[in-house]
């Protein structure tokens, strides 16, 4: 991670070779754990104020963008791993899984600012904390964060093949729900109904009956009260549906809090597009003039095809007043927010 004088910072591999190249050694040499914790002591307190933390970055990741938070995100990150070599065993796995956890979201962040290559990284290297510190069941939500990539690669094929990997095996009922939409997202990619609304209801049911463990942060949206219902409008438009869509996801937007920013510009933008698919032009312009502000603000990578999927269907009706008053606003926003 490279933070220059003019605040902007940037996360970027590099070899041992390239690291004293850049005199990173005189930094690396530097211990962020310390010595002020004594070597194989338990500390309950220590995880349990990291685990609050998590909470609090992912609260402010719904209304900020990425490249603000990752920076204390990537910090606590090697920070956790650190602390983890001089604690006792018990707080040396909870500890090794919690920055699993932080790099997990690392990786979904990073994503959101475009960066596919290092948000695969992060993914990976999420996993490897946590098989290190005995959880091997994050290794299957890797995969559904993969078949992410693929998904707004539009590779039906891939994401649907990664979604299924996921669910193989004895692996918790809620990375199999959260892998079964993903399944789901995939069939509609490709056109299939039948299988997407299958998948989908699997998911429903293995979503439904997850209860989460207070000590344990919740694995994927926690500002969907019904992720399938979401997800489901989802599929819809992509499967041909744009006004079942429009409804579903409007009725579920209104279920969200108006904390969770980037959870409502993301789908937001998305019903939008399905307004405007379904001839519903003016509340498509409506509704996406309430959000361009807001999309600016998270600054989100994965919203701007959908916005520029928008903006090529309101194209076609250049003689509505809607259109013609939404569009130097929406042109900008898209160019704001393209990587």
């Amino acid at each position: 991670m490279q933070l220059s004088v003019d605040g902007q910072n940037r996360f970027q591999p590099m070899s041992r070779r390239q690291a004293m190249a850049a005199g990173a050694v005189s930094i690396a040499g530097m211990s962020i754990g310390g010595p002020a914790n004594q070597a194989g002591t338990e500390d309950p307190m220590l995880l349990g104020t990291s685990r609050s933390l998590f909470d609090h970055y992912r609260r402010i990741g719904q209304t900020v963008g990425p490249g603000l938070l990752l920076p204390a995100l990537i910090a606590q990150t090697h920070t956790l791993r650190e602390l983890s070599v001089h604690a006792g065993s018990r707080t040396r796995q909870g500890l090794l899984r919690l920055g699993a956890r932080y790099a997990e979201y690392v990786g979904w962040l990073v994503q959101e600012t475009g960066n596919e290559q290092a948000a695969l990284w992060w993914t990976q290297r999420a996993v490897d904390l946590a098989a290190a510190g005995g959880d091997h069941d994050l290794a299957a939500y890797g995969l559904v964060r993969r078949a992410l990539v693929t998904l707004y690669r539009e590779d039906a094929v891939q994401t649907v093949e990664l979604a299924r990997q996921a669910q193989s095996g004895r692996v918790p009922p809620r990375i199999r729900g959260l892998a079964a939409q993903r399944e789901a997202q995939g069939h509609a990619l490709a056109g299939d109904y039948e299988a997407c609304m299958r998948a989908l209801d699997r998911a429903r049911t293995l979503l439904t009956g997850h209860i989460p463990d207070p000590d344990v942060p919740v694995i994927g949206t926690t500002n969907l009260t019904d992720p399938a219902g979401m997800i489901t409008g989802w599929c819809l438009y992509d499967l041909g549906r744009p006004a079942e869509a429009a409804e579903i996801m409007e009725a579920q937007l209104k279920r969200v809090s108006p904390q969770a920013l980037r959870t409502r510009v993301r789908y937001g933008v998305r019903c939008a597009l399905a307004h405007a698919a379904a001839g519903e032009v003016d509340h498509a312009c409506a509704l996406t003039g309430r959000l361009l502000g807001d999309v600016i603000t998270v600054g989100s990578a994965t919203i701007a095809p959908d916005l520029r999927n928008l903006a090529r269907v309101l194209a076609r009706h250049p003689r509505n007043r809607s259109v013609r008053e939404l569009a130097p606003d929406l042109g900008t926003t898209i160019q704001i927010i393209t990587p």
